[in-house]
Parts: structure tokens; C-alpha cells; sequence
């Protein structure tokens, strides 16, 4: 998952030639998730990108979702760009913790028996999910702080 150099560098100068891009700033909460969908799902539309919405959307989610848990009450920022490398989704928050993925173990009927104190406690899979579903993903760190993590999937 981890591969700083293929993201471009936060703080460049957007030229003429940059992608078309959106960029919003949110409150980190459980209401986030839902807002970047919203705002990624018109971009997609606008972009005509319909056939990768859905994985797009959970992708978007996922991130959102870790970056809100990690900084609660705090900044986190959203953007979602098309260049000719594809679609890139990133968050931005200030969380120094860097994204560690739940090792993937072979699931069995005890592991699977919840009791009533542990039935929702089966959370960590959304970084493999992000993983499964682009065609690249990781983390890269903020020159200010806090790191970006992002996905890109190819149209």
C-alpha cells in the first residue's frame, strides 16, 4: 500500500496543465463520509465516470471515514482529480500515525462468533478494501504535518 513517490508532492503550484480537481475542507465526524460522497459523486457525474462510481464512493468513505476517527472534531481535507494517470482520492489530516493495514488472516467460525460485547468490533478492513478496489494507494507525508492517504483508480 505504501509508495510515497507515485503521488505527486503536496504544495506545487497548480499550472494550466494541472488536473480538473476538488478540494473541500471538513470537520472530522462521522457526517464527513457521507458529505465527500455527496461531493465526489457530482464529480464523477460531471467527469461522465459513472462505471467507477461505486468503487470510488466506498474509497472515498473508507479514507474519510480513518482520517474522522484519527483527528475527531479536527480538520481533514478532501480531494478528488482526474489526470491522464486516472482519478486520485486523498485525505488530508494532521494525524502524525501513519495507515496500517489489518493483516489479513484466514477467517474461522470462532473468530466469526461474536458475543453480544464484541459483535461490532470487527472494524480495520477498509484499508484492504481501498487496497482491492484501486489501482494504487498509499500515504505521503506533509512537509507542514499530518499526511495525505490516497487511491487511484483507473477509468
Amino acid at each position: 500500500m505504501i509508495d510515497e513517490r507515485s503521488r505527486p508532492r503536496a504544495g506545487k503550484a497548480r499550472t494550466p496543465e494541472s488536473p480538473d480537481a476538488l478540494t473541500i475542507s471538513l470537520m472530522g465526524s462521522p457526517a464527513s463520509a457521507g458529505l465527500a460522497r455527496t461531493f465526489a459523486q457530482q464529480q464523477l457525474y460531471k467527469w461522465g465516470y459513472l462505471h467507477i462510481l461505486d468503487d470510488a464512493l466506498l474509497i472515498t468513505s473508507e479514507l474519510v471515514a480513518n482520517a474522522s476517527e484519527a483527528t475527531p472534531g479536527k480538520e481533514l481535507r478532501y480531494r478528488i482529480e482526474r489526470n491522464a494517470k486516472g482519478v486520485l482520492i486523498s485525505v488530508w489530516d494532521s494525524s502524525p500515525r501513519v495507515p496500517t493495514p489489518k493483516p489479513l488472516t484466514e477467517p474461522t467460525l470462532e473468530a466469526l462468533d461474536h458475543c453480544e460485547d464484541t459483535f461490532d468490533s470487527g472494524g480495520g478492513w477498509g484499508l484492504p478494501i481501498v487496497q482491492a478496489l484501486s489501482a494504487a494507494c498509499g500515504y505521503t507525508l506533509h512537509p507542514t504535518g499530518g499526511k495525505w492517504v490516497w487511491a487511484r483508480l483507473t477509468p
